[in-house]
């Protein structure tokens, strides 16, 4: 399987999924923002970061560098498409998944272990995954989703909604909710279910060394369903 990662100035979390990427099997490659063509890819990732130092709204920018034109038709073409952090900011910029992503609650930056509960499992990020439960990590300042009561009515009746924010077993509260999202969402699918975009980080759990291994299991599921 063949994955690109795409590098934006002020991406740093794109090395981490590099690393995750490889060590689960896929071939990945670094693309350049500014490059016009994606490589031959079975998977396309945003990674996380301060593309163009957020100076806007959070992925804005980046939203308009050269070689998003190849990603959005990659996944209007079906392609699978995953946006981490700031990789989500980008995919609402370009509207690829509803919604926006807007200042935490508390307007704090946030930096810790989260749960997350898997809400769909239809779809080839999750489908075969054991686990109800997994436990990624979060580090960012604006991942508060949200969304009109309209679009969110369309979301939830089209299962568009992938994760939400609960505690280690599995429970669904306002109180385990770290940054105001509605609905504890944590993040969301386009309606084909190509295209993920989520906060948590599941690069940065795939090691015992590095806090948790959860990650490891979103990547071996996800390669096996993508073979």
């Amino acid at each position: 399987m063949k994955s690109s990662v795409i590098t934006f100035p002020g991406s740093n979390c794109d090395r981490d999924m590099d690393v995750a990427l490889k060590k689960f099997g896929f071939k990945n490659k670094m693309v350049w923002h500014n490059d016009a063509e994606l490589p031959k890819s079975d998977l396309i990732v945003l990674p996380g970061g301060f593309s163009y130092g957020d100076y806007l709204r959070c992925g804005s920018m980046a939203s308009k560098s050269k070689i998003m034109k190849s990603v959005i038709n990659f996944a209007n073409s079906g392609g699978m498409v995953m946006g981490i952090c700031n990789g989500f900011q980008i995919l609402v910029e370009t509207g690829l998944v509803p919604g926006v992503l807007l200042r935490n609650k508390y307007l704090e930056f946030i930096c810790k272990n989260i749960f997350v509960k898997i809400n769909n499992k239809t779809n080839r990020y999750f489908n075969n995954i054991k686990n109800n439960v997994l436990e990624f990590h979060i580090a960012h300042n604006e991942g508060n989703y949200f969304c009109t009561q309209d679009q969110l009515k369309e979301i939830e009746d089209n299962d568009q909604v992938a994760i939400n924010y609960c505690d280690k077993n599995g429970k669904v509260e306002e109180h385990f909710n770290p940054n105001g999202s509605i609905k504890n969402i944590a993040g969301i699918f386009n309606k084909e279910k190509n295209v993920l975009g989520m906060m948590p980080h599941p690069e940065r759990m795939i090691d015992n060394c590095l806090s948790g291994e959860d990650g490891s299991i979103f990547f071996n599921n996800l390669i096996n369903n993508l073979k």
